[in-house]
């Protein structure tokens, strides 16, 4: 018992928080990640990048350079907040599965970095398309072709990272369901988004369904943060659950 005490109380040291008030700061933050990429791909990128045409693609940007450097400022916004997401997920769902926990977490991190670098596609156009000196040996032509290349290669970076978010969604949802904490309900949810995720793995496969598999994570995902928000997790089964993971240390 005094071990167990000890156990939680190190832990509310180090988050400075309860169990609750973490589940709640996660929530927040990822209901932030969540705004945020829906704000730069819908309301940024889809805004300005047409599909299939590199000459309307090249003069939007160049149109509206301000908004599209705008666009990756909150991307980057977006994949801090989802590093820091991920960061508390692991405290929060510790109790139930340290070691998977730190995989899921470590899997996470991973798609985060695929994203994040696949981000320096999506802003290389702007120097591809504002003429320095030295592109003036290539035709206006292809440099609009170069500026569409990269964005595809951003688009498949971003894909890419999907599939070890699938994985991440996989393992947490177990978690979930493992957990005496949070609603297993939650957590068959996000095993089945990781499902979908898991798609891009194949991305030939995946990028047909994303408008559905989207939808579905959509709505896990906000099922998820306003449960987060406004009940956060039972402080007393989050305790004893920590305490049983304790036990068989």
């Amino acid at each position: 018992m005094t071990r167990l005490t000890s156990m939680n109380t190190a832990t509310e040291r180090r988050t400075g928080r309860s169990p609750r008030s973490l589940a709640r700061i996660t929530g927040a933050l990822y209901l932030v990640t969540i705004l945020t990429g829906t704000f730069a791909q819908g309301f940024v990128s889809e805004r300005l990048v047409v599909s299939g045409d590199a000459v309307a693609t090249a003069n939007n940007i160049l149109a509206h350079k301000r908004l599209f450097e705008f666009g990756f400022t909150v991307y980057m916004i977006e994949m801090a907040c989802q590093i820091a997401t991920t960061a508390l997920f692991y405290e929060l769902l510790k109790p139930a599965g340290k070691s998977v926990s730190l995989v899921a977490a470590f899997l996470c991190l991973a798609g985060c970095t695929i994203k994040t670098f696949s981000r320096v596609f999506y802003l290389a156009p702007l120097f591809i398309l504002a003429g320095p000196q030295y592109l003036a040996v290539f035709s206006r032509d292809q440099l609009q072709a170069f500026a569409s290349l990269f964005l595809k290669v951003n688009d498949r970076g971003a894909g890419m990272a999907l599939a070890f978010f699938g994985f991440y969604a996989l393992l947490t949802g177990w978690l979930m369901i493992r957990s005496t904490f949070l609603p297993r309900a939650l957590g068959a949810v996000s095993v089945l988004a990781g499902l979908g995720w898991l798609t891009f793995l194949a991305p030939s496969f995946g990028s047909p369904l994303f408008p559905y598999i989207a939808g579905f994570g959509l709505v896990g995902a906000l099922a998820l943060i306003a449960w987060l928000l406004i009940v956060g997790v039972n402080n007393e089964r989050w305790r004893e659950q920590a305490s049983v993971a304790a036990g068989f240390r």
